[in-house]
């Protein structure tokens, strides 16, 4: 078995959920962010308020209680240990769809500076809005995407100088 995905709530509680942990949630899809979850015979109601994918940080309201929650992959985990996390974000010369999508806004023009964290577009990809920021402090050199643009995983959406 592979190494846990790891939540944290509030930045007040974790939680390590295994493979095994994830493939047998009783959730299901209720509307476009709006899902329905069943654990140990509870009902929970859940709406996704916002998600940075990058980030991997979600906003969301279960059973009308707010709630900001941060995942780490066992990927994240690896490179973590290895030390490739510090520094890294500097060396980031342009940004990828992450997944197909469709562009819902552009939130930034080309020449403008940028800090890091600032919301550069959204991408609607899987019926979630996914938050899409900026890796470092920069100047966009170019912008690839225009709203309403369907993007293949990997297209180059922003370029920075």
């Amino acid at each position: 078995m592979g190494e846990p995905h790891k939540l944290k709530v509030n930045d007040q509680y974790e939680f390590e959920l295994s493979d095994t942990d994830l493939t047998s949630l009783d959730i299901i899809q209720t509307g476009k962010r709006t899902f329905h979850f069943l654990k140990d015979n509870q009902s929970y109601h859940i709406e996704l308020i916002n998600g940075n994918l990058d980030g991997k940080y979600y906003q969301m309201k279960i059973n009308n209680t707010d709630y900001d929650v941060t995942v780490e992959t066992p990927l994240d985990a690896l490179i973590d240990s290895m030390g490739f996390v510090l520094g890294n974000s500097a060396l980031v010369s342009s940004i990828e769809a992450p997944m197909p999508g469709l562009i819902l806004e552009v939130s930034v023009e080309e020449a403008q500076e940028v800090k890091e964290g600032d919301q550069l577009l959204i991408l609607e990809a899987m019926k979630m809005e996914n938050v899409i920021t900026s890796p470092r402090d920069g100047i966009i050199k170019s912008i690839t995407v225009k709203q309403g643009e369907a993007v293949e995983k990997k297209f180059t959406l922003i370029t920075f100088e």
